[in-house]
């Protein structure tokens, strides 16, 4: 009878899980002025090359997709790095391949990146951000914090949802329906705004790297890596 119980629980619980990300696809979070206002500008100036491109809000954690043409593929709560900071520490890439990383290592980098679909070490899809800095975007993974995390999903307060080791990581639902068919099939860009000074700051830097280089193109990080992808 208690094992039953304990099946029934878990079968339960799933469901509940897997609602609730079925409903971030269904009914998208409310988009913050943070995020629209970056993805009004990156239209206004072409900034994203006529490509699919996302925008983190790190300040509320979570994710917004758009169309190249600008118009909303959908947004999602997200799991962001649990320590602070808009830099990614020198060497991470290295020490994510090695299973080292100090804790100071788990922060998500802020800045404009171009994307990159690939696969980590394990065959997984992904979309790398900053393939160097084994950052990139993926889904909730299997394992022992899986439902701990699905759990952080879910929360309003975006504190429960700084758990990862650096990476965005979605739920599996949105994965598949919005990220795999834009940024998971494509070159696109990552706008990922920092939690540690104004984004208006942020835009100004972008502005000024675009004019002084000619908006010449950058170099993507290959589409495939041993590097793990963060966590």
């Amino acid at each position: 009878m208690l094992r039953w119980f304990v099946s029934c629980a878990r079968m339960a619980l799933g469901a509940c899980l897997g609602f609730a990300a079925a409903a971030a696809v269904a009914a998208p979070m409310a988009v913050s002025d943070a995020a629209r206002e970056i993805a009004s500008l990156v239209l206004a100036h072409a900034n994203h090359r006529q490509r699919p491109f996302a925008v983190v809000d790190k300040r509320s954690a979570m994710l917004v997709v758009y169309h190249a043409d600008g118009s909303l593929a959908g947004s999602t709560p997200v799991l962001l790095g649990r320590a602070a900071g808009d830099v990614s520490s020198p060497g991470v890439g290295q020490r994510t391949q090695r299973g080292a990383l100090r804790p100071d290592d788990a922060t998500t980098a802020a800045g404009r990146f171009e994307s990159v679909p690939g696969r980590n070490h394990t065959g997984e899809a992904v979309v790398w951000i900053d393939h160097e800095a084994a950052l990139a975007i993926h889904r909730l993974r299997p394992g022992p914090s899986e439902r701990g995390r699905a759990l952080a999903l879910t929360s309003p307060h975006t504190a429960d949802r700084r758990v990862s080791a650096g990476c965005v990581v979605v739920p599996v639902v949105f994965y598949q329906a919005v990220v795999q068919p834009l940024l998971g099939s494509q070159r696109g860009v990552v706008y990922v705004l920092p939690e540690q000074r104004p984004w208006q700051e942020f835009w100004d830097d972008i502005s000024r790297r675009r004019a002084s280089s000619g908006a010449a193109a950058e170099s993507p990080p290959p589409a495939t890596s041993s590097a793990e992808g963060g966590a």
